[in-house]
């Protein structure tokens, strides 16, 4: 199971989000290749821009180019113009000082981007972007082509069917997603096999935010199994899975990279027993939340604006505690959501709609609450 990878999303700095740690991020590097593992995963966002740099000086320029396999990602969100699509792969090519990337995606294939707020068709068609991206792979400066994944299973059925030259799929995927209703890791996960494509996963750990769990449930994953972290839990999970390239976690101390390849090195099949330990500590987790599951349960059949309105409170509730609130995956998806749903954008404000119980409870204020921060927070 050395499918494990390194997110360069998350890495050590000294004063801020440019100024890297070296001296640990080189140790880091190090002790990751020297437990067998090999996948590193950047982009070109990360780290405001700079994070493909620090790859390159902590891994290429320090090790051969034939002991790690490097992945990184086109921006499409930033809605690069066709004429400046050549230029901007290019420089990610010299950003990593490497002749050709192994794994390469197009970041964040989601229905606004792909089709578009009206439905019909968004900027990765516009500027022909797999076009680009095909032509890279038959001049050999990538090796493997592939998406990342911020939408729904029904969208990504459609993408992997129109789109035969996807060779994987990098999808938010932990055991809190899994059944999210607007994440929908499960159904994303079975589309993707469906298509006889590979897996990368990645928010392992849902941003640390599996990391720490409440007490009670921290409590039944000790009992089970002392010598695990609670983090690994989460790791297991993935590890666990089949057709994945790698199970992606952003390290940002040696600690942690210790951790992780431990975990992977001693991996083996979760039992039945272990399941459902996990799942009775992820209702725990959710019960956490400031509207707890049982509550959003009751909500199940109502919809605002064409969406569940329990997939939405489950999203903001569920943001609520993570480390960071405002940049956890779930904030990318009510706008896809909606834009499928009834194809406008949800930026320019929504017409009212009434959110009545099936009992005449009135709770359009909560379901209001709900979409105006994951409105503010979407990115």
């Amino acid at each position: 199971m050395k499918n494990l990878g390194f997110g360069m999303m998350r890495l050590p700095v000294l004063t801020g989000p440019t100024d890297f740690d070296y001296g640990q991020l080189n140790a880091m590097v190090d002790a990751f290749l020297a437990a067998g593992y090999t996948y590193f995963d950047t982009s070109y966002v990360y780290h405001n821009g700079k994070s493909e740099e620090a790859t390159r000086k902590a891994l290429v320029e320090r090790h051969p180019r034939e002991s790690f396999t490097v992945a990184t990602k086109f921006p499409t969100f930033m809605l690069i113009p066709e004429e400046k699509i050549e230029e901007t792969f290019q420089s990610q090519l010299d950003n990593l000082g490497v002749e050709y990337i192994d794994y390469y995606l197009l970041h964040n294939i989601q229905t606004v981007l792909y089709d578009g707020y009206d439905g019909k068709m968004g900027i990765v068609k516009t500027t022909n972007l797999f076009d680009h991206a095909k032509k890279w792979k038959e001049n050999g400066k990538i090796r493997h082509l592939g998406i990342s994944f911020h939408s729904s299973a029904k969208l990504l059925d459609r993408v992997l069917t129109e789109h035969p030259e996807i060779e994987f799929v990098q999808i938010a995927l932990n055991p809190i997603d899994w059944d999210s209703e607007l994440v929908q890791a499960g159904p994303c996960y079975e589309v993707i096999r469906k298509h006889g494509r590979k897996v990368v996963v990645m928010e392992t750990v849902k941003g640390g935010g599996l990391a720490k769990l409440p007490e009670k449930a921290e409590a039944l994953l000790k009992a089970a199994h002392p010598d695990w972290s609670i983090a690994s839990w989460a790791v297991r999970f993935c590890l666990d899975l089949d057709d994945v390239i790698a199970v992606l976690s952003g390290m940002s101390t040696l600690q942690q990279v210790m951790d992780n390849t431990k975990t992977s090195n001693e991996a083996q099949k979760l039992t039945d027993e272990d399941r459902k330990v996990l799942a009775e500590a992820m209702n725990l987790y959710r019960e956490s939340a400031p509207i707890p599951q049982s509550e959003i349960e009751q909500y199940k059949g109502l919809l605002y604006h064409g969406v569940p309105v329990s997939a939405i409170l489950q999203a903001y509730s569920i943001c609520q505690i993570q480390p960071d609130p405002g940049f956890s995956d779930d904030n990318n998806y009510l706008k896809n959501a909606i834009a499928e749903a009834e194809h406008v954008d949800f930026h320019n404000g929504l017409s009212k709609q009434t959110v009545t119980t099936k009992e005449g409870k009135d709770i359009t204020e909560i379901v209001e609450k709900a979409v105006a921060w994951l409105t503010e927070h979407s990115f």
